[in-house]
Formats: structure tokens, sequence, C-alpha cells
């Protein structure tokens, strides 16, 4: 994740909003019956479980003024 996309998702509710998106999009493709992107998106669910909760490190602030 580059430094731009980290200072977006520094907000718990942007990390949690953009979860539960994903799966909610995986939910709705497989009970419409698309399993391919029911996969893409529950994968991409697993993808920002991975990175925003799991291996998320809060960026260090700019002492400089």
């Amino acid at each position: 994740m580059t430094e731009l996309d980290a200072q977006f998702f520094r907000p718990l509710w942007r990390r949690i909003l953009v979860s539960v998106f994903c799966l909610i999009w995986s939910s709705l493709e497989w009970s419409s019956g698309q399993s391919f992107w029911g996969m893409i998106s529950l994968g991409l669910f697993g993808w920002c479980l991975w990175n925003f909760f799991y291996h998320y490190e809060e960026p260090e602030q700019d002492s400089h003024p």
C-alpha cells in the first residue's frame, strides 16, 4: 500500500466500510448464482481483512511543520 493509500485508509470507519462493502457484494453475487464474481469479491474481502486489520500499521506523523 502506498503512503497516499495509507493516509486515505487511516480512519478505522473507512477500512470497516470498504471491508463490509466487499462482503455484501460477495453475498449478493453468490445469492444470484454468479460464483465467479462471488469468489473475486470474497477474495477482495480477505485482502481487506489482511491489509486493513491484521497487517495495518498506522502511518507515522510528520514532525515537520
